[in-house]
């Protein structure tokens, strides 16, 4: 489902179960010592699904360690980003050649908890949230803001290595494009023959009962 919403010059992989064959590296084991079933399950599927996408590039299978903001830290040479909700994880790698940097997210095609939406949006963006909710209910565009906005920071933080608040990021949905446009509001990073960054444009989908959103930075 993943691919459908990625640049040809990626490699994704994605997964509605957890397999039996998903195994985490000694390595990896340390990172959810004492967690939950549900924290191991995630995260052993979802380092599952990174090791398939890395092999999509030629790269053999490591152990994907955590950084300070629990971001995975990816071979020499790749850029990458990891999601998972009930039901679904996904990982998406590329060459960092190609693609400076991506962020995916993925998130139950339902509404948010009470007072969230309030907290993570601005006013703006509710405005435009509610009329989407009421011209379009088969997608619950609350749900699916709070999806792009962790894509942006997942895209963000690799490139920046500060955090960035769900205020500091406006962004619009185009529903009939699948498409959505980031227009940054404080400072972004500076990339290498582009300039200060101002803006990211993503894509977003909604089926089998999830939103998913992913942003790439091209080189």
């Amino acid at each position: 489902m993943i691919e459908q919403i990625l640049p040809d010059r990626s490699v994704g992989v994605d997964v509605f179960e957890d397999p039996a064959e998903a195994k985490l590296w000694p390595e990896e084991e340390a990172l959810v010592a004492g967690s939950v079933e549900k924290r191991r399950l995630e995260f052993t599927t979802a380092r599952h699904c990174a090791r398939q996408a890395l092999a999509g590039l030629g790269v053999p299978p490591v152990a994907l360690l955590s950084g300070p903001k629990r971001e995975p830290l990816w071979p020499s040479g790749i850029v990458g980003s990891i999601t998972h909700c009930s039901g679904y994880r996904a990982a998406v790698v590329a060459w960092d050649r190609d693609i400076a940097s991506i962020g995916v997210d993925a998130e139950p095609n339902g509404p948010l908890p009470t007072g969230v939406l309030a907290s993570i949006a601005l006013d703006g963006e509710r405005a435009r949230v509610e009329q989407l909710l009421a011209q379009r209910p088969e997608v619950r565009w609350d749900r699916l803001l709070f999806s792009a906005k962790e894509s942006v920071y997942k895209t963000w933080y690799p490139l920046a290595r500060r955090w960035l608040d769900f205020d500091e990021a406006d962004i619009t949905f185009d529903p009939d494009r699948g498409t959505f446009d980031v227009r940054l509001l404080v400072p972004g990073p500076v990339l290498p023959g582009r300039g200060t960054l101002t803006q990211m444009t993503g894509r977003w989908l909604a089926q089998s009962s999830l939103v998913v959103t992913a942003i790439t930075i091209a080189r």
